[in-house]
């Protein structure tokens, strides 16, 4: 897991506007966030709209992102379900592509499990596949938080080795970082990235790196060489924009900057939709003025 280190896309899954599956564009957008220096990615998360995929379509987008990248950099594949035994197929599936290093999944949406059910959930994925389990918590998602203690116990599971931390709650994740000493653990939210790796983190798995990957694998590379006078010169530069990739529902902002930039088309799936013109028109502006948007 030292490979999961540095800045790592959420990448979003490019649309036709026949809703089909826009493979150049995809392919495109990865091999450029290589090129830029990005330091692993992450296909199929929900900043890639998974839930709306087909099983067909979960599997091209892992299996092309993990062709263009032709092992420059690790691959991280979403395989998340609320139904335990459909994430446990899921996760064995996903472990038997060649050119997955890892697996992301999330704590069951909807359900709202206890801290207990979590465990039991995360417990069974994790014996069931032999490569490394990146837990995401992501309460507003969700609906439930993964503590600290629970964390703790799964941790002592051999393949769980890392948590994608979107609590939005500093404490939260410094006591994480104290609790469980070596254990990686990854921003789930851009605008804290520098805070989190301030507190023991060791990088960010991103949303705003989708349409500037360069200068977010600089930031975090920046905090992480304990630099933190460019890194906060870039947290500020770019802290509006990533802001403003949630001013509505992820990750209908960022495929509209990068649809801005020319890199894809506007496309969603319901219940993802186009931004509201007068947030799009805020968001272009924000975009334009961090110089992402020409």
């Amino acid at each position: 897991m030292a490979k999961l280190r540095g800045c790592g896309t959420a990448l979003v899954t490019p649309f036709l506007s026949d809703g089909s599956l826009d493979e150049r564009a995809l392919r495109s957008l990865v091999a450029w966030q290589i090129d830029s220096g990005i330091d692993f990615l992450v296909p199929c998360g929900t900043t890639g709209e998974t839930p709306t995929l087909s099983h067909d379509e979960w599997r091209r987008v892992i299996e092309i992102t993990i062709e263009v990248a032709a092992e420059r950099v690790p691959i991280v594949a979403g395989a998340t379900s609320n139904c335990t035994t459909d994430a446990v197929h899921k996760a064995v599936e996903v472990s038997k592509i060649k050119g997955v290093d890892a697996i992301l999944t999330a704590s069951p949406y909807y359900n709202k499990p206890t801290q207990e059910g979590q465990y039991q959930h995360f417990k069974a994925i994790a014996e069931a596949v032999g490569i490394p389990i990146v837990l995401y918590n992501v309460p507003g998602r969700t609906g439930v938080n993964l503590e600290p203690d629970t964390l703790q116990r799964l941790s002592k599971l051999p393949n769980i080795a890392a948590v994608k931390e979107a609590s939005g709650r500093i404490s939260q994740i410094a006591e994480i970082c104290g609790l469980i000493p070596g254990f990686t653990v990854l921003s789930g939210d851009d605008s804290l990235t520098l805070p989190v790796i301030a507190v023991g983190g060791v990088g960010v798995i991103s949303v705003a790196s989708n349409a500037f990957p360069k200068e977010m694998a600089d930031l975090t590379r920046a905090a992480l060489n304990n630099d933190w006078t460019t890194a906060r010169q870039l947290n500020d530069k770019y802290l509006a924009l990533m802001q403003a990739n949630f001013i509505e529902s992820n990750p209908m902002p960022v495929k509209a900057v990068l649809a801005m930039m020319g890199r894809i088309e506007e496309n969603y799936r319901l219940p993802m939709c186009r931004m509201q013109p007068a947030l799009r028109a805020k968001l272009e502006t924000i975009a334009r003025a961090a110089g992402v948007v020409k």
